[in-house]
Protein backbone atom coordinates (compact mmCIF):
# COMPACT_ATOMS: atom_id res chain seq x y z
CA UNK A 1 0.00 0.00 0.00
CA UNK A 2 0.91 3.39 -1.13
CA UNK A 3 0.74 5.59 2.04
CA UNK A 4 0.02 8.83 0.46
CA UNK A 5 -2.91 7.22 -1.19
CA UNK A 6 -4.17 5.22 1.38
CA UNK A 7 -4.35 8.42 3.61
CA UNK A 8 -6.95 10.19 1.05
CA UNK A 9 -9.02 7.33 1.01
CA UNK A 10 -12.88 7.26 2.69
CA UNK A 11 -12.66 5.56 5.91
CA UNK A 12 -15.97 2.98 6.60
CA UNK A 13 -16.39 2.60 10.72
CA UNK A 14 -18.25 -0.75 9.96
CA UNK A 15 -15.01 -2.13 7.50
CA UNK A 16 -12.76 -1.09 10.34
CA UNK A 17 -14.43 -2.77 13.21
CA UNK A 18 -14.70 -6.05 11.10
CA UNK A 19 -10.84 -5.93 10.17
CA UNK A 20 -9.80 -4.90 13.13
CA UNK A 21 -11.46 -8.08 15.00
CA UNK A 22 -9.63 -10.25 12.41
CA UNK A 23 -6.19 -8.68 12.65
CA UNK A 24 -6.59 -8.59 16.48
CA UNK A 25 -7.28 -12.33 16.66
CA UNK A 26 -4.46 -12.87 14.70
CA UNK A 27 -2.06 -10.83 16.09
CA UNK A 28 -3.15 -11.78 19.74
CA UNK A 29 -2.79 -15.43 18.69
CA UNK A 30 0.74 -15.54 17.78
CA UNK A 31 1.79 -12.80 20.32
CA UNK A 32 -0.09 -14.81 22.79
CA UNK A 33 0.01 -12.40 25.85
CA UNK A 34 -1.84 -14.56 28.09
CA UNK A 35 0.70 -17.04 28.09
CA UNK A 36 4.26 -14.73 28.01
CA UNK A 37 2.43 -13.37 30.98
CA UNK A 38 2.86 -16.00 33.21
CA UNK A 39 6.62 -15.99 32.15
CA UNK A 40 6.81 -12.23 32.87
CA UNK A 41 5.25 -13.45 36.33
CA UNK A 42 8.30 -15.58 37.22
CA UNK A 43 11.20 -13.37 35.91
CA UNK A 44 9.68 -10.52 38.07
CA UNK A 45 8.95 -12.18 40.84
CA UNK A 46 9.87 -10.50 44.00
CA UNK A 47 10.85 -7.19 42.40
CA UNK A 48 8.66 -3.89 43.54
CA UNK A 49 5.13 -3.53 42.20
CA UNK A 50 6.23 -0.27 40.71
CA UNK A 51 9.27 -1.77 38.86
CA UNK A 52 7.02 -4.04 37.27
CA UNK A 53 4.54 -2.03 36.09
CA UNK A 54 7.13 0.68 34.72
CA UNK A 55 8.71 -2.34 33.16
CA UNK A 56 5.14 -3.42 31.61
CA UNK A 57 4.85 -0.35 30.04
CA UNK A 58 8.28 -0.36 28.26
CA UNK A 59 7.65 -3.74 26.98
CA UNK A 60 3.98 -2.44 25.65
CA UNK A 61 5.53 0.40 24.29
CA UNK A 62 8.53 -1.46 22.34
CA UNK A 63 6.19 -3.95 21.27
CA UNK A 64 3.35 -1.69 19.78
CA UNK A 65 6.64 0.12 17.78
CA UNK A 66 8.02 -3.18 16.46
CA UNK A 67 4.92 -3.95 14.91
CA UNK A 68 3.24 -0.60 13.80
CA UNK A 69 7.05 -0.14 11.85
CA UNK A 70 5.76 -3.86 10.24
CA UNK A 71 2.32 -2.74 9.45
CA UNK A 72 2.93 0.60 7.86
CA UNK A 73 6.30 -0.72 6.21
CA UNK A 74 5.85 -3.75 5.39
CA UNK A 75 4.88 -3.01 2.07
CA UNK A 76 8.21 -0.80 1.60
CA UNK A 77 10.14 -3.50 2.98
CA UNK A 78 8.61 -5.92 0.37
CA UNK A 79 9.48 -3.72 -2.65
CA UNK A 80 13.08 -3.38 -1.23
CA UNK A 81 13.75 -6.76 -1.64
CA UNK A 82 11.27 -7.19 -4.30
CA UNK A 83 8.62 -9.94 -2.97
CA UNK A 84 5.73 -10.27 -4.59
CA UNK A 85 2.53 -10.28 -2.31
CA UNK A 86 1.75 -13.98 -3.13
CA UNK A 87 5.23 -15.13 -1.79
CA UNK A 88 4.92 -13.38 1.62
CA UNK A 89 1.04 -15.09 2.07
CA UNK A 90 2.43 -18.88 1.32
CA UNK A 91 5.65 -18.12 3.72
CA UNK A 92 3.83 -16.34 6.05
CA UNK A 93 0.70 -18.63 6.03
CA UNK A 94 3.34 -21.60 6.09
CA UNK A 95 5.11 -19.79 9.13
CA UNK A 96 1.68 -18.86 11.30
CA UNK A 97 0.41 -22.40 10.86
CA UNK A 98 3.30 -24.21 11.92
CA UNK A 99 3.78 -22.00 14.96
CA UNK A 100 -0.16 -22.81 15.72
CA UNK A 101 -0.22 -26.40 15.12
CA UNK A 102 2.98 -26.72 17.57
CA UNK A 103 1.41 -24.34 20.13
CA UNK A 104 -1.96 -26.63 19.47
CA UNK A 105 -0.24 -29.58 20.05
CA UNK A 106 2.34 -28.62 23.00
CA UNK A 107 2.22 -25.16 24.54
CA UNK A 108 3.99 -26.37 27.07
CA UNK A 109 7.05 -26.85 24.54
CA UNK A 110 6.64 -22.95 23.84
CA UNK A 111 6.76 -21.95 27.30
CA UNK A 112 9.82 -23.78 28.05
CA UNK A 113 11.32 -22.40 25.05
CA UNK A 114 10.33 -18.67 26.03
CA UNK A 115 11.83 -19.28 29.43
CA UNK A 116 15.11 -20.16 27.92
CA UNK A 117 15.11 -17.01 25.74
CA UNK A 118 14.40 -15.05 29.00
CA UNK A 119 16.76 -16.62 32.01
CA UNK A 120 19.27 -17.28 29.42
CA UNK A 121 20.03 -13.91 29.02
CA UNK A 122 19.18 -12.88 32.60
CA UNK A 123 21.75 -15.63 33.97
CA UNK A 124 24.47 -13.73 31.47
CA UNK A 125 23.73 -10.32 33.35
CA UNK A 126 22.24 -10.83 36.97
CA UNK A 127 23.26 -7.36 38.22
CA UNK A 128 21.63 -5.44 35.03
CA UNK A 129 18.32 -3.02 35.74
CA UNK A 130 15.25 -5.16 34.33
CA UNK A 131 15.02 -1.85 31.98
CA UNK A 132 18.26 -2.65 30.45
CA UNK A 133 16.17 -5.83 29.34
CA UNK A 134 13.08 -4.22 28.28
CA UNK A 135 13.34 -4.16 24.71
CA UNK A 136 15.87 -7.28 24.42
CA UNK A 137 14.37 -9.83 24.91
CA UNK A 138 11.77 -9.26 26.93
CA UNK A 139 10.11 -7.10 23.80
CA UNK A 140 11.66 -8.83 20.98
CA UNK A 141 12.05 -11.54 20.79
CA UNK A 142 9.67 -12.66 23.83
CA UNK A 143 6.64 -11.56 23.18
CA UNK A 144 6.74 -9.92 19.43
CA UNK A 145 9.17 -12.47 17.72
CA UNK A 146 9.75 -13.11 13.81
CA UNK A 147 6.17 -14.66 14.02
CA UNK A 148 4.54 -11.90 14.77
CA UNK A 149 6.16 -9.51 12.86
CA UNK A 150 5.64 -11.98 9.73
CA UNK A 151 2.20 -11.83 10.56
CA UNK A 152 1.84 -7.96 10.82
CA UNK A 153 3.49 -7.66 7.46
CA UNK A 154 1.50 -10.22 5.77
CA UNK A 155 -1.48 -8.64 6.93
CA UNK A 156 -0.40 -5.28 5.92
CA UNK A 157 0.57 -6.49 2.50
CA UNK A 158 -2.86 -8.82 1.96
CA UNK A 159 -6.30 -7.82 0.51
CA UNK A 160 -8.62 -5.26 2.16
CA UNK A 161 -11.38 -7.38 2.31
CA UNK A 162 -13.71 -5.17 0.42
CA UNK A 163 -12.75 -2.14 2.41
CA UNK A 164 -10.89 0.76 1.34
CA UNK A 165 -7.10 0.85 1.62
CA UNK A 166 -7.85 3.40 4.39
CA UNK A 167 -9.89 1.75 6.30
CA UNK A 168 -7.92 -1.15 6.27
CA UNK A 169 -4.76 0.50 7.48
CA UNK A 170 -6.61 2.39 10.07
CA UNK A 171 -7.86 -0.87 11.49
CA UNK A 172 -4.79 -3.03 11.72
CA UNK A 173 -3.02 0.42 13.42
CA UNK A 174 -5.84 0.08 15.95
CA UNK A 175 -5.24 -3.78 16.30
CA UNK A 176 -1.80 -3.40 16.73
CA UNK A 177 -2.29 -0.58 19.46
CA UNK A 178 -5.20 -3.33 21.23
CA UNK A 179 -2.85 -5.67 21.50
CA UNK A 180 0.03 -3.51 22.87
CA UNK A 181 -2.28 -2.11 25.27
CA UNK A 182 -3.50 -6.12 26.31
CA UNK A 183 0.48 -6.70 26.58
CA UNK A 184 0.82 -3.84 29.26
CA UNK A 185 -2.61 -5.03 30.90
CA UNK A 186 -1.72 -8.80 31.05
CA UNK A 187 1.80 -7.96 32.04
CA UNK A 188 1.43 -5.22 34.91
CA UNK A 189 -1.71 -8.22 36.35
CA UNK A 190 0.76 -11.16 35.64
CA UNK A 191 0.99 -12.15 39.29
CA UNK A 192 -2.67 -12.19 39.54
CA UNK A 193 -3.29 -13.67 36.27
CA UNK A 194 -0.72 -16.85 37.62
CA UNK A 195 -3.00 -17.10 41.11
CA UNK A 196 -6.30 -17.46 39.04
CA UNK A 197 -5.98 -19.12 36.08
CA UNK A 198 -2.39 -21.48 36.46
CA UNK A 199 -0.91 -23.31 34.12
CA UNK A 200 -3.85 -25.14 32.78
CA UNK A 201 -5.83 -22.64 32.50
CA UNK A 202 -3.01 -20.37 30.53
CA UNK A 203 -2.41 -23.37 28.30
CA UNK A 204 -6.40 -24.17 27.49
CA UNK A 205 -6.73 -20.51 26.54
CA UNK A 206 -3.84 -20.85 24.34
CA UNK A 207 -4.93 -23.57 22.50
CA UNK A 208 -7.87 -22.51 21.53
CA UNK A 209 -5.74 -19.04 20.64
CA UNK A 210 -3.67 -21.50 18.44
CA UNK A 211 -6.74 -23.32 16.54
CA UNK A 212 -7.72 -19.82 15.51
CA UNK A 213 -4.39 -18.52 14.23
CA UNK A 214 -4.24 -22.44 12.37
CA UNK A 215 -7.26 -21.24 10.43
CA UNK A 216 -5.80 -18.06 9.88
CA UNK A 217 -2.67 -19.47 8.63
CA UNK A 218 -4.58 -21.37 6.39
CA UNK A 219 -6.50 -18.77 4.71
CA UNK A 220 -3.21 -16.82 4.21
CA UNK A 221 -1.57 -19.35 3.00
CA UNK A 222 -4.09 -20.45 0.77
CA UNK A 223 -4.58 -16.60 -0.71
CA UNK A 224 -0.96 -16.80 -1.67
CA UNK A 225 -1.86 -19.77 -3.78
CA UNK A 226 -4.91 -18.25 -5.30
CA UNK A 227 -3.05 -15.08 -6.21
CA UNK A 228 0.04 -17.43 -8.10
CA UNK A 229 -2.71 -19.59 -9.78
CA UNK A 230 -4.44 -16.68 -11.63
CA UNK A 231 -1.23 -14.79 -12.27
CA UNK A 232 -0.17 -18.48 -13.71
CA UNK A 233 -3.45 -18.56 -15.61
CA UNK A 234 -3.44 -14.54 -17.12
CA UNK A 235 0.11 -14.74 -18.10
CA UNK A 236 -0.63 -18.14 -20.28
CA UNK A 237 -3.87 -16.42 -21.65
CA UNK A 238 -1.62 -13.61 -23.03
CA UNK A 239 1.05 -15.93 -24.55
CA UNK A 240 -2.14 -17.80 -26.22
Amino acid sequence: MHLPHVLTQPVNFSDVTAIWLMAYSALFSIVNPLGASLIFAQMTLGRPKREVVTLARLVGFYSFIILMVSVWLGGWILSFFRISIDALRVAGGLVVASRAWTLLLAPEENEARKERQVFDHDNAGQESDLGDRAFFPLAMPFTVGPGSIAVAIALSSGRTLGASPASYILALSLAVCAVALTVVLLYTYAERIVSSLGRTGARIVSRLAALILLCIGIQILFAGLEGFVMSALKHAHLLT
